[in-house]
């Protein structure tokens, strides 16, 4: 049985990279007139999403909330680009990562846990080992210093969801306009065995999307390759 790991950044003296960026595009938060919540979800982001081309982009820079109603239309604007059945809560990010970036880049790095710039030399060994579903996307990060690294952002969708034995019994459904879950993550962890993807190695938690995951396949990689950056912690299965 294949065994299933949250990745978290790790921190090395010999590596200090660092950027401050964010995404060009985004969905925007939501004030639902139903619920009552103004909102806005983290960890749904999609680099290889390009509006370049989409006559409204314009209203894709906005990050504060809109009616439930105008999220929609925004919302289904987008939906052809994207991968199919993928997420699109509001504050879903979109296209390039823009930003600076300074210092000394290793293998993986991350920004609060919630996306990972890979060097392209480290992408292609792991790709190399076999590991599938890394899917590497162009970022605009700015750096000062001369001959900076190539750096790639992961694109990692949401697939699967949390057995529902770590939720709290008194979770309440979603809500029926703006789809809005209550819901703080589970000190316990534990996904659904049956819900867990089959096509890659790398994927968020599709209900707890700010939680990436990797398969051993990926950590016995990273380990053998001596790629820094990364550390695992197993999560259960049920």
């Amino acid at each position: 049985m294949m065994r299933y790991f949250w990745i978290r950044e790790e921190r090395t003296p010999l590596f200090n990279g660092s950027f401050d960026a964010t995404h060009q595009w985004r969905l925007p938060g939501v004030k639902c007139h139903v619920c009552g919540v103004t909102w806005g979800g983290a960890g749904h982001q999609y680099p290889e999403v390009d509006l370049s081309r989409l006559p409204e982009r314009a209203r894709f820079v906005r990050p504060w909330p809109v009616s439930v109603e105008e999220f929609t239309q925004l919302r289904e604007l987008v939906r052809p680009l994207l991968p199919t059945g993928a997420p699109m809560p509001p504050g879903t990010h979109l296209g390039p990562l823009e930003g600076t970036a300074s210092g000394r880049f290793g293998p993986l790095t991350s920004q609060g846990d919630l996306l990972w710039v890979v060097r392209r030399d480290a992408l292609e060994q792991l790709q190399s080992a076999g590991l599938r579903g890394l899917l590497g996307s162009k970022t605009e990060l700015r750096f000062r210093q001369k001959e900076p690294p190539e750096l790639l952002e992961l694109q990692i969708e949401p697939r699967g969801c949390l057995h529902p034995a770590c939720l709290p019994s008194d979770l309440q459904p979603p809500c029926d306009a703006c789809g809005r879950v209550a819901l703080r993550l589970p000190e316990d962890l534990l996904l659904d065995a049956a819900s867990l993807p089959e096509d890659r190695d790398v994927f968020r938690v599709g209900d707890a999307a700010t939680v990436i995951i990797g398969t051993e396949r990926l950590v016995e990689a990273v380990k053998r390759l001596g790629l820094a950056g990364m550390v695992f912690r197993e999560v259960p299965t049920r």
